[in-house]
C-alpha cells in the first residue's frame, strides 16, 4: 500500500477502521461483537496506560459519563489533572487513572477514539469504542429484566486546534526533588526548522500527477531526507560518511518567507541526506514552525535518543525576539514526541548527551515516507562511558 502511494505520491489508502487492542468495536456495521471489554468494581481506581499505534492519525480519547486523570505521559510523571477527553499523536504513550463510580449504574460506558485531523489530505472519519462495564452484585433476574443503556462520549470536532493547545499546555512536569525537571536553562545552539509539505520534481519516465510533472513531498528546512543504502550508524562509527551522507543540514531556513500565511510561489523543495553534528553534552534549542504550504497541519515530531522538554508553543509564526520571554524553564513537560500545532510552532530543549545518530521524524507514516525527518550526529565525550559503543561482532552490515 506504501508502495503503491509511492509512486503516485498520492496519499496512501484511507482505513476502514480504527482498533482498540486490535478491535474496532460496536460503531462500525460489521463488528458489534468484536469490541475491546474492560470490566471494572465499582469504587476502585484503574490505571490505564494508553498508547497511539496508528500510523497516520492522531487520535482524540473518551469515556463517556467518566473525568479521568493525566499522569504520566511518553515515561514521565506529570503534574495530575483532571480531563474527559485527551489528545494522543501515534508514538505517544498517556498513563491515566479512572476512578470508577462508587456502585455499580445500570449502563455501559463506551471507551472511544476518533482522529484529530487538520491537514488537507482525506482521512477516516470514523470512531473505535471499546466497553466499559462494571461488575454487578444483583441477582441475574434483576439485570436481565433491564437492559443496561449504552452511552457515548462527545468528542471534539475532528479539527478542533483549539482543544488540542489547550490540552497540550497543561501537561507540565513534576519538577520535584525526586522527579527534577533538568530542563537546560542555557542553551550552546539554537535551530529553527519550518517543517510541512511542497513538491519535488519527478524524472521524465515517472507520470506523476503534481503540477509539471511533480508529486507531494515533506521537509524539514526545505530539504527531504532520502533514506541511504547504508545506515548513518555505520557510515559514522567507522568514519566513511562520504556518499552517504553530509553534515551540511541547515540550521535555519534557506528562504525566509511568511510561514503561516500565503506560500511563496515556488514550493518546490530540495532532496538530501543531511545531519546536523552536535559535540558531545551541547544544549540544544530547536524551535519547529509549521507551514502553510499545501495545508497546514499538526505534525507529530518524534527525536530518537533523547527525551526533550517543550519550553514554549503557540499560533501563528514564532518571534525570536518577543516569545523567548514566555518560555517555562521551570516545570515545562519532558516527553519525547510532541505534536507541532497546526498553523503554529513548537519550542524545546534537550541535552545532547547520547553519542551516535538519532533520527527525528515525524511520527505520520505518509509524512516520514515523504522525507519529513533529518538525523542528529551526537560526537562522543571525553569519558569511556561518554562514547559510541562498537557494533556487536555479528551484526549483519547493511
Amino acid at each position: 500500500m506504501i508502495n503503491q502511494a509511492m509512486q503516485t505520491g498520492g496519499a496512501p489508502n484511507v482505513s476502514d477502521a480504527y482498533t482498540m487492542n486490535g478491535l474496532p468495536g460496536p460503531l462500525y456495521n460489521c463488528s458489534a461483537k468484536d469490541a475491546f471489554r474492560l470490566k471494572v468494581k465499582p469504587g476502585k481506581t484503574y490505571l490505564l496506560r494508553l498508547i497511539n499505534a496508528a500510523l497516520n492519525d492522531e487520535l482524540f480519547f473518551s469515556i463517556a459519563n467518566h473525568t479521568v486523570t493525566v499522569v504520566e505521559v511518553d515515561a514521565v510523571y506529570v503534574k495530575p489533572f483532571k480531563t474527559n477527553t485527551l489528545v494522543i499523536t501515534p508514538g505517544q504513550t498517556t498513563n491515566i487513572l479512572l476512578k470508577t463510580k462508587s456502585h455499580s449504574p445500570n449502563a455501559t460506558f463506551l471507551m472511544a477514539a476518533r482522529s484529530y485531523a487538520t491537514g488537507p489530505a482525506a482521512f477516516d472519519n470514523s470512531t473505535t469504542a471499546g466497553i466499559l462495564e462494571y461488575e454487578h452484585k444483583s441477582s441475574v433476574s434483576n439485570t436481565k429484566n433491564r437492559k443496561p443503556s449504552v452511552l457515548k462520549p462527545a468528542l471534539p470536532m475532528f479539527n478542533d486546534t483549539i482543544f488540542a493547545m489547550k490540552f497540550s499546555k497543561k501537561l507540565r512536569s513534576l519538577a520535584s526533588n525526586k522527579f527534577p525537571a533538568k530542563v537546560p536553562q542555557t542553551v550552546n545552539r539554537r535551530f529553527f526548522f519550518t517543517v510541512g509539505l511542497g513538491l519535488i520534481q519527478c524524472s521524465r519516465n515517472q507520470a506523476c500527477p503534481g503540477p509539471n510533472n511533480t508529486m507531494v513531498a515533506a521537509a524539514i528546512n526545505n530539504v527531504s531526507f532520502v533514506q541511504p543504502s547504508t545506515a548513518l550508524l555505520q557510515a559514522h562509527f567507522f568514519g566513511k560518511s562520504k556518499g552517504v551522507y553530509t553534515t551540511d543540514f541547515p540550521a535555519n531556513p534557506t528562504f525566509k518567507f511568511n510561514y503561516t500565511g500565503t506560500p511563496p510561489s515556488n514550493i518546490l523543495v530540495n532532496s538530501g541526506t543531511k545531519v546536523v553534528v552536535l559535540p558531545f553534552n551541547t544544549r540544544v534549542e530547536l524551535v519547529l514552525q509549521d507551514t502553510s504550504i499545501i495545508g497546514a497541519e499538526s505534525h507529530p515530531l518524534h527525536l530518537h535518543g533523547f527525551n526533550f522538554y517543550v519550553v514554549g508553543q503557540g499560533f501563528g509564526n514564532f518571534d525570536p525576539k518577543k516569545d523567548p520571554a514566555n518560555f517555562n524553564l521551570v516545570d515545562p513537560i519532558e516527553r519525547n514526541t510532541v505534536g507541532v500545532p497546526s498553523g503554529g510552532w513548537v519550542a524545546i530543549r534537550f541535552r545532547a548527551d547520547n553519542p551516535g545518530v538519532w533520527f527525528m521524524h515525524c511520527h505520520l507514516e505518509v509524512h516520514t515516507s515523504w522525507g519529513l525527518k533529518m538525523a542528529w550526529v551526537v560526537t562522543d565525550g571525553k569519558r569511556p562511558n561518554q562514547k559510541l559503543p562498537p557494533p556487536p561482532s555479528d551484526l549483519p552490515k547493511c
